[in-house]
């Protein structure tokens, strides 16, 4: 194992060589390398989706290769080198699992767990209980993640009548809004919606992805049954096309 990773840091480190490294490599940044780390993780995710494992082997690799692309960069300009990414992640998971690796015992609970990432947003300074939510998370995800921080501090509804009140509130304000205003208004419609399905207990972002995959998996069945006609039809076809599939899926 270790001279599996040394040979990865090798590799990455010859690829960042500045006289006989790779061109592309030795020209990227933290910035730069930043958006493939994020689609990287992505990929790991799809795979895990589709059951995938061969292909979820090569999409880890992938994304640990991203993390030894940021280490490199961040070893140049002495700040940090791979070593110390993997003490750091170390340390805090045994200080995160006082039950196992310290005197606790019982069961890490959620509520455990958020109390000890609070903890130590405080020893770093934290100041409010929205320090740490990453802006570059998908909206859909922060969104969840900012109320979820909210309710801990006893900002929530106590179920889930008033989500559902809001959401019918937000929609009746963008159906009013003008076009200057419909922007703001249609945040908040989604904001509202993300609120109700977490009173629901739903993890908002895995259920839209399951519904992405649902519309996509129908639509391309709506194709197949048009026999490659698909767009020529009306509206009226259409929908008859997806009632149909629908029936399908239940039948």
């Amino acid at each position: 194992m270790t001279q599996n990773i040394d040979r990865l840091l090798t590799i990455m480190k010859r690829l960042r060589d500045p006289e006989r490294g790779c061109e592309w490599d030795t020209a990227q940044s933290f910035e730069t390398i930043a958006p493939y780390t994020i689609e990287e993780a992505y990929e790991v995710a799809d795979a895990i989706e589709r059951k995938d494992y061969e292909d979820l082997k090569g999409e880890l690799g992938d994304l640990l290769f991203q993390v030894v692309f940021h280490a490199q960069m961040a070893s140049e300009d002495d700040h940090f080198d791979f070593g110390a990414v993997v003490e750091t992640i170390s340390d805090k998971m045994e200080r995160r699992h006082p039950h196992i690796f310290g005197n606790e015992g019982g069961v890490m609970e959620e509520t455990r767990w958020e109390d000890l990432k609070a903890a130590e947003r405080s020893e770093a300074g934290s100041d409010s209980a929205m320090d740490g939510v990453a802006k570059a998370l998908p909206a859909l995800m922060r969104s969840q993640k900012l109320q979820k921080r909210a309710a801990r501090h006893g900002f929530d509804w106590p179920d889930a009548e008033g989500p559902r009140a809001k959401v019918l509130e937000e929609i009746e304000e963008l159906s009013d809004a003008s076009p200057e205003e419909r922007e703001e208004e249609a945040g908040d419609l989604l904001f509202a919606a993300v609120n109700l399905v977490r009173a629901y207990g739903i993890d908002a972002e895995q259920a839209l992805r399951a519904a992405n995959a649902k519309f996509e998996r129908r639509f391309r069945s709506m194709e197949d049954l048009a026999g490659g006609d698909f767009d020529t039809r009306s509206l009226e076809a259409q929908e008859e096309l997806w009632q149909a599939v629908k029936r399908a899926e239940k039948s």
